[in-house]
């Protein structure tokens, strides 16, 4: 099936390797794995997730509705700073309402008080390769710090939070970080129902121990009678995604430049943000190595630096790879360009453009 490029392919068998994880750590080690939204929304597949996880995450109300609406089963609701419009929308379809702070909780407890109520901890420690996406950087908003605080509020509560990983893929690490966590806490734990390890954990890379990973989560869970969450993003879609390209022109400045019909700025724009460069599955060994850079306006937007076994020509195609998480949820029309639409290879092989986007598209985002 030929589609006009650019556009993002989901692979539901990729997808699938992943879920089938997530699912077996769910049996071995009883904790429930709910679909962090922020990384990844493309309610297309959720047809297929819903079988293989508990629900939902979320950060703002439209997550948390969408969650809802689409994928069903449990929705958690958080936010880092909920309105009063929010908080009483919210908590219409929430079955866990999860507060950022103290003084949230306080100001919107005798609204939500029948719900089952959560508080973000901030254990003060974090495992990050970059400070933008450490929640215990200095300064940090994110979650309450304050023991003596959390103490006061327990019995408001029915969980805790800890979101505390970024691309964590070390189990050992992990594993000393529980230690903390139980040890640091465990007399709130014991005192609650439900705690959420967050998300950040790549436990679904090849070779990651699962079987040490689930028996981890499992003594977790008995040793406080608590029932743990774990909120897998990235591992619950990496490596299912392309983002398909054309060359629609070729420059020299020094070196060949490959300009696709696609940009980093408005595609892939986390690569940009931690200034990381794309995947490309299909390079090898090559003799033709090229600069690829998307054809927004600005200067940096660089794909990457790619060797390839043929020359490029205009027309080549070019497929970037691992372009599920924080790719479509952070999509926009800087420059105006095309947005690439949504097409999905089934689990029957058959590939479904489900979203294309136009001139009219553009023309309602702003107004």
């Amino acid at each position: 099936m030929k589609i006009n490029t650019p556009y993002y392919l989901i692979d539901e068998k990729k997808l699938l390797r992943n879920l089938q994880i997530i699912q077996q750590v769910q049996q071995l080690s009883g904790a429930r794995s709910v679909l962090a939204l922020k990384c990844f929304s493309t309610w297309c597949v959720f047809d297929l997730m819903r079988e293989y996880m508990a629900g939902t995450t979320s950060s703002s109300l439209y997550e948390a509705r969408l969650g809802f609406e689409k994928f069903g089963k449990e929705t958690h609701a958080y936010c880092v700073g909920y309105s009063q419009a929010d908080i009483l929308a919210v908590a219409e379809f929430a079955d866990k309402i999860i507060f950022n702070s103290v003084s949230q909780l306080d100001q919107y407890y005798d609204t939500v008080k029948s719900a089952k109520l959560g508080l973000r901890v901030n254990p003060g420690f974090s495992h990050s390769h970059f400070d933008l996406a450490d929640p215990a950087r200095k300064y940090s908003r994110l979650g309450v710090t304050d023991r003596a605080a959390l103490a006061e509020q327990l019995p408001r509560l029915s969980g805790l939070m800890f979101h505390y990983n970024c691309e964590n893929d070390d189990f050992a690490a992990f594993s000393e970080q529980l230690d903390l966590i139980g040890d640091s806490y465990g007399d709130f734990l014991q005192a609650l129902e439900w705690v959420s390890l967050g998300g950040g954990l790549y436990f679904t890379q090849a070779g990651y121990p699962l079987d040490k990973f689930s028996q981890k989560l499992a003594d977790f869970a008995d040793r406080f009678n608590i029932q743990v969450y774990l909120e897998p993003g990235e591992s619950a879609i990496t490596g299912c995604t392309e983002l398909v390209t054309s060359v629609v022109d070729i420059v020299h400045n020094e070196m060949d430049i490959a300009i696709v019909d696609a940009s980093v700025e408005a595609h892939m724009l986390d690569l940009l943000i931690y200034r990381l460069a794309a995947k490309m599955e299909t390079t090898g060994p090559g003799r033709h190595t090229y600069m690829v850079a998307g054809r927004s306006c600005l200067a940096g937007d660089v794909f990457g630096t790619f060797d390839f076994a043929e020359p490029l020509a205009i027309g080549s195609q070019i497929r970037f790879a691992d372009a599920a998480g924080y790719t479509m949820v952070k999509k926009n029309w800087f420059n105006g360009l095309q947005m690439p639409a949504i097409a999905v290879r089934r689990l029957d092989g058959t590939i479904e453009v489900v979203r294309q986007f136009t001139y009219p598209d553009f023309l309602n985002n702003l107004s």
